[in-house]
């Protein structure tokens, strides 16, 4: 009996020891698990930001190819001669632009400041230090990037040359020398590294110095011990550039165990232990799988999570009719250029609400993507749903951003499973059919499918206004009729190309908005008293035009009829809806005409 006494009170002792050995077990395992978890995300998430920054940084490093290019396209145009080059290469210069040169026949001969540069007048083919390279960039064609190096300046620098050919008369290709511009760095990577810091990130940038080697040369990198870090590489200017990134915090955070520490410091129970990581697991996995189906910015379910639901449905409910709806945000795009993708993103959250609103019930709610919606309605017919679904395509949908009231319509189509349609995945198919007779007929309806809408109508012309002005025949833009408060709203690609703009965006930042900036600056005033007295007496709706010099962004003016239409605008008031046309273009068509009618 003493003995079992012993051997029970051994055993009581024993427990608890054995109770913590496992719990330490099961607690270190989870805890390691966790942290392996959280090791993983956090070296992907930096692995993605350090593949997403050196996106970013190819753009920047673009924005120097493009300063060359833009010589490069000046010097194709005029055989080989850039008039008026420190005023061209004024105004591309930028806060990470050293100086811009041009190199006939590979000797600098035009530097741009030309203070403190007159160094930089060399014979790039036969230098010692650069020539190797200049003799590959133009045996190859290709535009190269060599450095880092000094600046006389100081600072560090890159070199783009970018190689011109020329044809001769013949049609023979020749070498005639390179645009080159030195862009400073770490500079004109500031916008990147900032938001890299700013998320949390070191860095170091290399590059290997020249096409010719394989050897990296660092850059620039924050000012601290790297260990362990990942690593992107990426191409550009024959050069093989690598950023390297790590975490300010490291690799291991600490804040995500410290609930498992807890857990087992004041728990010590295996099961709860094994419970509460269970449960935590469940927990993300669920939240993951939510995250995966759904749309970020409006919550319904996003394309894939609303098609999984249309198939569980149909599959359990083959039986049952049920509706399948597509609508979009007609004009959406024009929404978006004319007051922004903040006011964008406010008409489709609020789309998204008025949806929710309406056919929460028995409804599955979807957004495919962009401006597109989708909505299947469960367990009913068109026939009762008819006058609902009319109901909510007229509804008078206004919203308010940052002080701003905005007005949107819709356009819908919709079919019906299975009197349309046989199989679930072509429920939304006929839908889409439904919703471009709307779209042809006008937009701001809704229309369901029935056997005499063919899915060949699909092939019909069918314009959007943006489509019409975009492809206008002549450069067009529109600005608000007010002296007080003058600003260029739109121009089509034409007028960008006109002007010289790559596109909208460098249009606006070229003109700063301001129609002025566009007339040649000693024809300002005439034009524009010219322009205010058409204004004063708009009411009579005529078109009226005049004619000045317009600014390129090449520094050119070109005469052009300015022909101009007044309308009152629902967001504007007064705008003035412009056409320019050429004068040389007119004048030369008239010659011609004048011409052919004397010799008859």
């Amino acid at each position: 009996m003493r003995k079992n006494k012993l051997k029970i009170a051994k055993i009581r002792c024993l427990l608890p020891l054995l109770v913590l050995i496992i719990s330490a077990g099961i607690l270190s395992f989870v805890a390691n698990y966790v942290n392996m978890a959280s090791y993983k995300q956090v070296r992907t998430k930096a692995k993605l930001n350090a593949v997403t920054y050196s996106d970013r940084m190819v753009e920047e490093l673009n924005r120097g190819i493009n300063i060359t290019n833009s010589l490069k396209n000046i010097l194709l145009n005029d055989n080989g001669n850039i008039k008026q080059f420190e005023d061209i290469a004024q105004r591309m210069m930028t806060d990470y632009v050293q100086s811009i040169q041009l190199a006939p026949n590979g000797v600098v001969t035009d530097i741009y400041p030309s203070e403190s540069n007159d160094a930089g007048k060399i014979d790039l083919v036969h230098d010692k230090i650069r020539g190797e390279i200049v003799r590959y960039g133009i045996k190859h064609q290709i535009t190269v990037i060599q450095g880092p190096f000094k600046l006389n300046q100081g600072g560090c620098g890159i070199t783009i040359r970018n190689p011109v050919y020329l044809q001769k008369n013949d049609g023979e290709r020749y070498f005639w020398g390179f645009a080159i511009v030195i862009i400073k760095v770490p500079e004109i990577f500031n916008d990147s590294v900032k938001s890299l810091s700013k998320f949390g990130y070191y860095y170091r940038l290399y590059k290997t110095e020249s096409p010719l080697t394989k050897k990296f040369k660092l850059i620039n990198s924050s000012k601290t011990k790297f260990t362990d870090s990942v690593s992107h590489e990426f191409n550009i200017g024959g050069c093989v550039w690598k950023i390297e990134v790590m975490p300010v915090k490291g690799w291991s955070q600490e804040s995500d165990m410290l609930p498992i520490y807890l857990c087992g410091t004041f728990i010590i129970l295996l099961l709860e232990g094994v419970t509460a990581a269970f449960l935590i697991m469940l927990k993300q996995r669920k939240r993951f799988k939510i995250l995966s189906v759904t749309d970020s910015l409006t919550g319904l379910l996003n394309r894939m999570g609303f098609n999984e639901q249309l198939d569980i449905y149909i599959s359990e409910n083959g039986d049952k009719n049920c509706i399948g709806i597509l609508l979009d945000v007609d004009n959406f795009k024009i929404i978006n250029d004319m007051y922004g993708h903040g006011v964008g993103d406010k008409a489709l959250k609020h789309l998204a609400e008025s949806m929710r609103d309406t056919f929460s019930d028995n409804a599955i709610l979807g957004r495919n993507g962009g401006d597109e919606f989708c909505i299947l309605l469960k367990d009913c017919n068109v026939e009762d749903m008819r006058q609902k679904i009319e109901e909510f395509c007229k509804m008078n949908r206004v919203f308010r951003y940052k002080g701003e009231e905005y007005t949107y319509s819709i356009s819908m189509g919709y079919a019906e499973y299975p009197v349309h349609v046989k199989k679930a995945s072509e429920l939304l198919h006929y839908a889409d059919i439904a919703l471009y007779e709307v779209k042809l007929k006008g937009k701001n309806g809704c229309l369901g499918y029935n056997d005499n809408i063919q899915s060949e109508k699909r092939t019909q012309l069918g314009f959007k206004l943006n489509d019409i002005s975009s492809n206008l025949p002549g450069a067009f833009f529109i600005y608000k009729a007010d002296i007080d408060d003058e600003e260029i709203l739109y121009a089509n690609q034409e007028m960008i190309r006109l002007v010289g703009c790559e596109d909208l965006d460098d249009f606006f930042e070229f003109t700063k908005r301001q129609f002025k900036n566009l007339i040649h600056p000693d024809e300002i005033q005439a034009v524009e008293e010219n322009i205010w007295s058409q204004i004063k007496i708009a009411e009579n709706k005529t078109n009226d035009y005049v004619w000045y010099h317009l600014a390129t962004k090449s520094g050119e003016y070109k005469k052009v009829f300015d022909i101009g239409h007044i309308v009152e605008s629902e967001h504007y008031g007064k705008v003035f809806y412009v056409l320019l046309i050429d004068y040389d273009i007119v004048c030369r068509h008239y010659e011609k005409n004048k011409n052919n009618q004397l010799s008859e």
